[in-house]
């Protein structure tokens, strides 16, 4: 097998497409001075907001003594394009280099974070312009040993802003696609931090910016622009800097889920999901009773002005789509019917096998039907009620994970080493 380039240039190739079409799609002025436009604000947009005591707040989203998010948001009639976008890695040798990634206007765009996503899961197939594990979306859950890259700004988007495009884009084919993993392990292992071989070091993508944040402008939640959509009072303030402070500690919590090796197989790929969702409802547990207590804290106008955000958002996103929904669809397509008949042919299993496998089927089943029937509608109107449709939406993904990882481990115990090799093949050989 000849070793990938899994290079930072792929990634960085994508946010120059990402951040094309977003130029011309614009970014708005931010909610303070009118929605037009997308989110806009922030320290990107100069989206300035009164403080708590009447003084100005600085446009670098400094709240306090802490550095929110804020970025400008996706809008503007291009946020189609890019969602659909095509990737076709090549080389990318003299692309933009890594900075590109911790530009905020990307990183708060769930398009082009779809699309960042796709460059560097497909970085080291040459020529491949898809694979069977992508997201109707456009993006991958899977991005070598990285399970939902991205994820805390996937679960912002949703309770904030109401796109659930990100968030509700995970469901059972990403747990299928962690049994039969795309990756062999020369692909694995080249998107991890190599030791220096002679004087060259191996090219990985940015896993370390892929797993949540980069430790920059863009962590946690907007709280600039939702204190300039509500205009708390002291008190309030104080409600909404615990909410600020309570998302970068949950960012920071969902990063350290990020792979420092690779899983090579199917269980251990499973135990890396599994502690990934843990972690996300671990963050969730941080943010959700801080949002709580401050939207409790605000009185009906105010309520109605933090829900506008998602609404105007809604709409935008309806206009640019032509009417479609801005929450993913949780079916399973065709592309991840279970393989029997490749397995039959390249395991040969006996009946102690094939009764393992035949359990393993059910319990995969069963999970599929149960992620599909919590597809959360798009009709959860405030961000309390959303952050709650996530966490419940993580404990059903969750018990999925768990369930069918049981049952894998209980096959994989039957099989030989030459039979998980071969089990192990069906994945990355079915590439498009």
């Amino acid at each position: 097998m000849v070793r990938p380039v899994v290079g930072i240039a792929a990634v960085a190739f994508a946010c120059m497409l990402a951040g094309a079409a977003l130029a011309k799609g614009g970014h708005g002025g931010g909610h303070g001075g009118g929605h037009g436009g997308g989110h806009g604000g922030g320290h990107h947009g100069g989206g300035h907001f009164r403080g708590h005591g009447g003084g100005q707040a600085h446009g670098g989203g400094h709240h306090r003594g802490m550095r929110f998010t804020t970025g400008a948001r996706r809008g503007g009639p291009n946020f189609g394009q890019i969602r659909n976008a095509a990737i076709r890695p090549a080389n990318f040798r003299n692309a933009l280099n890594a900075s590109a990634l911790r530009n905020g206007r990307l990183i708060s765009n769930p398009a082009a974070r779809a699309q960042i996503a796709a460059a560097a899961a497909l970085a080291g197939w040459s020529g491949a312009s898809s694979g069977w594990w992508q997201h109707p979306g456009g993006g991958y859950g899977w991005v070598g040993p990285l399970f939902w890259p991205f994820a805390y700004n996937d679960l912002y988007d949703y309770a904030i802003w109401g796109d659930g495009l990100g968030f509700w884009g995970y469901g059972y084919p990403d747990i299928y696609a962690g049994i039969f993993g795309p990756y062999g392990y020369d692909r694995l292992s080249a998107y991890l931090p190599q030791q220096p071989q002679g004087r060259r070091r191996a090219r990985s993508a940015p896993l370390d910016q892929l797993c949540g944040s980069d430790r920059r402008a863009i962590v946690g939640l907007p709280i600039d622009q939702i204190a300039a959509a509500v205009q708390p009072t002291d008190a309030q303030g104080a409600a909404l800097d615990a909410l600020g402070n309570a998302s970068i500690d949950a960012a920071a919590l969902i990063r350290t889920s990020c792979p420092t090796q690779a899983a090579a197989t199917a269980p251990g790929r499973l135990a890396a999901m599994q502690q990934r969702v843990e972690a996300m409802q671990k963050a969730v547990d941080l943010v959700q009773p801080a949002l709580d207590t401050f939207y409790g804290s605000l009185n009906d106008e105010q309520k109605a002005r933090f829900n506008a955000l998602a609404d105007d958002q809604r709409r935008a996103t309806a206009s640019n789509n032509a009417g479609g929904s801005s929450v993913q669809n949780c079916s399973a397509s065709a592309a991840f019917d279970w393989p029997s008949a490749t397995i039959e042919e390249r395991l040969r299993p006996n009946d102690t096998q094939r009764a393992a496998l035949q359990v393993l089927q059910d319990t995969s089943a069963k999970v599929s039907a149960s992620l599909k029937a919590a597809c959360e509608p798009n009709e959860v109107m405030t961000p309390p009620a959303r952050m709650a449709a996530i966490r419940k939406r993580l404990d059903v993904m969750l018990d999925g994970i768990k369930s069918v990882r049981a049952a894998l481990d209980d096959f994989y115990a039957t099989l030989n080493d030459e039979q998980k090799a071969q089990f192990e093949a069906i994945g990355p050989r079915r590439i498009s």
